[in-house]
């Protein structure tokens, strides 16, 4: 499943839509060793990315010919995540206006642990013209 938009930073990280709509998404995203911190697990920046982009797209799947833009994010971290597991991102939107999404994430690892959470704003704007 495409995130239906190029989007060159994550598509380098590589995750992976693999559920959007009806204000719910789940993207899936196997670390690389360059991802990960000194002690072997994930690093938090992309844990954070990882959350944010699964907001991002829980926002998209009601209004997909808009983006969504992060005003802000509040981040938990509840235990580390494995540098060899396979994690999930799930995304929901939980209340929307015309130009205003507000979604939560949590990142599941491949035992089913919950790993981290986060909730955020996002501003949606339309999508820039394509090349």
């Amino acid at each position: 499943m495409s995130f239906g938009i190029h989007i060159p930073f994550i598509e380098h990280i590589g995750f992976e839509l693999v559920e959007f709509e009806g204000g719910r998404s789940a993207v899936q995203y196997r670390p690389l060793p360059e991802h990960l911190n000194i002690f072997g697990k994930v690093h938090g920046g992309v844990l954070m990315t990882l959350m944010d982009t699964t907001m991002a797209a829980a926002a998209r799947s009601v209004q997909t010919d808009h983006g969504a833009i992060t005003i802000e994010m509040k981040t938990s971290f509840f235990r580390p995540a494995e540098g060899k597991a396979l994690l999930r991102g799930e995304g929901k939107l939980l209340h929307r206006t015309r130009t205003m999404a507000f979604v939560e994430a949590t990142i599941f690892d491949d035992a089913g642990h919950s790993c981290a959470h986060a909730t955020g704003t996002f501003k949606y704007a339309p999508l820039p013209p394509k090349p």
